[in-house]
């Protein structure tokens, strides 16, 4: 919804038509009191001089006269402030239904697919102080970075711009859960353009921010699931990659696959079968822990969950080239 200010309208005072000059009239403005030529008052001035009426005013009327003005405008100043107190409260309301007005558009967007367009609408508040515009801003910077059309500088950019936005959202509210979530995935995203020091380094961090998600909201599975692949990810580190990590950092990040089927499990039962993802990954865990029987069980829960989305179709893919391994 667009929201138009209301167009002022302006007057401008007519002068009247100077008449015959032998008849001494001249022009006045609306409230004039502006002086005629060589000095001498206009007749508006006139009527409003004491000494037209004869009457001088003494000490005692000019006291009382001043401090009937006082009163006057102070009531004025009153009314003034109060007005822009009252106006003031109506923009604080008006703002916050923009807000919401907004974020309600964002999540329709967000269900239906529409990247481009999610993102698009929420750009235009970049600047924004809302915690809750600035952590979907950062998710839509990201889905369009992950988009195939997109190319790889365009996708370089928009990783570290959802990042900065994540992190305002953290700085305008900590308290956000989906700030930290959103801040964890960005900072793991750019550590893809930045080398396996600094990913390595960032996963301190990262992990830290989805616990704190977690502690914020116990209820929400993506956050959980991506603890346990987390975990999954430095359990199935490389070697070399380990050895890397142990000459950077004095203690550097470790994890099991028992630890990562733990909280993908837990995702689970936060949220049953609510990411095809985390379904794939429950298999792939139990084939580590070389538990075929319930590898098969969770590849084929993977395998036949309803494709959405490009990475549903992906998930399938995968799924059933490990069933056709095993």
């Amino acid at each position: 919804m667009r929201y138009e200010g209301a167009a002022l309208a302006c007057r401008r005072g007519e002068a009247a038509r100077a008449g015959d000059s032998s008849k001494g009239r001249r022009a006045e403005g609306i409230n004039s009191l502006s002086p005629g030529p060589e000095g001498r008052q206009t007749p508006a001035a006139q009527r409003d001089s004491p000494l037209r009426h004869g009457k001088a005013k003494g000490p005692r009327q000019v006291l009382r006269k001043s401090l009937q003005r006082g009163v006057a405008l102070s009531t004025g100043s009153f009314l003034i402030y109060e007005a822009q107190k009252l106006i003031s409260g109506f923009a604080e309301v008006h703002a916050s239904f923009k807000v919401e007005e907004v974020i309600e558009q964002a999540d329709y967007l967000y269900g239906s697919g529409e990247t481009e367009k999610l993102y698009r609408l929420l750009v235009q508040h970049k600047n924004s102080d809302d915690a809750e515009l600035l952590w979907r801003l950062a998710r839509a910077s990201r889905d369009l970075a992950q988009l195939s059309s997109t190319s790889a500088e365009e996708k370089r950019k928009l990783a570290y711009e959802a990042l900065e936005y994540a992190k305002k959202a953290l700085e305008k509210n900590e308290s956000n859960f989906a700030a930290h979530k959103w801040y964890g995935i960005c900072l793991s995203d750019v550590g893809d353009f930045e080398g396996i020091k600094t990913k390595i380094g960032n996963a301190f961090v990262i992990k830290e921010h989805f616990q704190r998600a977690v502690e914020l909201n116990p209820k929400d599975a993506t956050t959980i699931h991506l603890i346990g692949i987390w975990c999954y990810s430095f359990a199935e580190m490389p070697w070399y990659q380990r050895k890397i990590a142990a000459t950077l950092f004095a203690t550097p990040p470790t994890s099991t696959f028992q630890e990562a089927l733990h909280y993908f499990h837990m995702a689970e039962e936060a949220d049953p079968n609510f990411y095809s993802k985390n379904l794939l990954f429950l298999g792939k865990t139990y084939l580590k822990l070389n538990n075929k029987k319930m590898a098969l069980l969770w590849l084929s829960k993977a395998k036949e969950y309803p494709a959405h989305t490009e990475e549903d179709k992906q998930v399938q893919k995968e799924a059933l080239e490990l069933l056709n391994s095993i």
